[in-house]
């Protein structure tokens, strides 16, 4: 087994990441910019450095100072979290150009599915239902008309190398996807360095379910069961759970059998995602692989007992899988709320500054991954998630009782943070039936 491990991240994640390795016996080197210097996580590693700035460019998205960092630490092995270089090929290749392991998939396989309109076509060969949209990357607006008027309004716009809802317009006209179109080519290439965008068809009224997979070295895949992301805000998640309330064991059964032909079309290995959108009628459509452990993996966790992480780095150091597909029992109902230090009911504008009263909620079955503290500066360089809650029961009307209790428990002062809205979502007549779609946040808050 490796002996000592960095973790490319920071925040909940990077504890997360460290408390796997402790258990595991293995050295941490966790990495942070200045103004993450007094992190909670940095407590926990073995070893910590500081990398740069506190802008993310200059800090956690700066490859030549995290493999220096990496080579004066003489790692063996780097954990890229979720976000930030996660789901860059060339960090992966600049990992095993340096003899450093990158805990995830292969470069190559990051590059082909990080790109969305060629995971489309790998989608398309494996005779897995897509979202109709353009075949190849939009080069100018006349194109983008074309496909539009071709596959009919609504359309999304979305960006080719991104994720998160940035690079992302919905348009129901000409004009409005003419006004779209560089708007989304800006952010994408802010956010993602590379302003490539495609088209697909906007599937109203739909739900989000996703399927996470792992694979070895050694040509094995297996799915670990679904989880239902349907409820965002600007198609970023806000509440996930497993297992779906809607879909029927026949659909679950074909989306994961889905999952499974796309990640063996590319050999995949360690931790992914497959996503999908299902629409009113019960038809689902591929949508993107997100090739990194997902925020919402602790959810998985709970109703299959399966410590993704620790999975993640054994496969890295060449281990076989060692569970097989029919030993995965998925029982009982875990759902996760994502606490953002956001203001929700005025735009979710983010709320950096200081919390000066905190206090987790407890009892059976729930968990906290959080690394905030009362006294804890919330730095305004980074994504807003300051913690995630998550409740594991026995059945759903459980499960969202005890969620109910714990948010009501659950004190995070000094800032506003997502939580009313959680509790409003939660316990939301619509949730406890399981009718809601993509668009069900939206359509609330605009009528508060």
């Amino acid at each position: 087994m490796f002996s000592r491990i960095m973790i490319a991240n920071r925040g909940e994640i990077a504890l997360r990441v460290i408390r796997a390795c402790r258990e595991m016996g293995i050295e941490t080197v966790a990495i942070c910019s200045k103004s993450d210097q007094k992190s909670l996580y940095l407590k926990q590693a073995d070893i910590t450095v500081c990398v740069g700035p506190s802008e993310s460019e200059g800090s956690y998205l700066n490859i030549p100072s995290i493999i220096s960092a990496a080579e004066i630490t003489d790692i063996e092995a780097i954990h890229p979290g979720y976000g930030f270089l996660s789901e860059v090929g060339h960090f992966a290749e600049v990992c095993e150009s340096s003899n450093i392991v990158f805990i995830g998939p292969r470069s190559d396989v990051l590059k082909k599915l990080g790109n969305k309109t060629e995971a489309r076509k790998i989608a398309i060969a494996s005779k897995v239902p897509v979202v109709p949209g353009s075949e190849s990357v939009i080069q100018s607006q006349q194109q983008a008309l074309d496909v539009a008027h071709k596959i009919g309004f609504p359309v999304i716009i979305k960006a080719s190398a991104g994720g998160g809802g940035r690079g992302m317009r919905i348009a129901h006209n000409d004009i409005s996807l003419v006004n779209s179109l560089a708007i989304a080519q800006r952010e994408a290439a802010s956010a993602f360095k590379d302003q490539s965008i495609y088209i697909e068809k906007y599937i109203e009224d739909a739900r989000h379910v996703e399927v996470q997979i792992f694979g070895d070295n050694y040509g094995n895949i297996i799915h670990l069961g679904e989880r239902d992301c349907t409820l965002q805000r600007r198609h970023q998640k806000l509440i996930e759970e497993s297992p779906s309330p809607v879909l029927t064991e026949r659909l679950r059964e074909e989306m994961c059998k889905a999952a499974i032909k796309i990640a063996k079309a590319v050999n995949y290995t360690n931790a992914g995602t497959v996503e999908f959108l299902v629409d009113k009628e019960g038809n689902f459509y591929f949508i993107e692989v997100n090739t990194r452990l997902q925020v919402e993996h602790p959810v998985t966790e709970m109703v299959t007992g399966v410590d993704l992480v620790k999975h993640q780095i054994r496969i890295a150091y060449g281990e076989r899988l060692n569970i097989k597909q029919k030993k995965i029992k998925n029982q009982g109902v875990a759902i996760e709320c994502r606490i953002y230090a956001e203001d929700p009911y005025n735009g979710f504008r983010p709320q950096p500054g200081k919390i000066t009263s905190y206090n987790a909620p407890g009892g059976r079955g729930v968990r906290v991954d959080s690394c905030v503290h009362a006294g804890y500066e919330i730095p305004p360089y980074y994504d807003s998630l300051i913690s995630k809650l998550i409740i594991y029961q026995k059945t759903r009307e459980e499960a969202i009782a005890c969620m109910k209790r714990a948010l009501s428990e659950y004190v995070i002062e000094g800032i506003k943070t997502t939580i009313p809205l959680s509790l409003e979502l939660i316990g939301h007549p619509q949730f406890a039936t399981g009718n809601i779609n993509t668009n069900f946040v939206e359509n609330l808050l605009s009528k508060n």
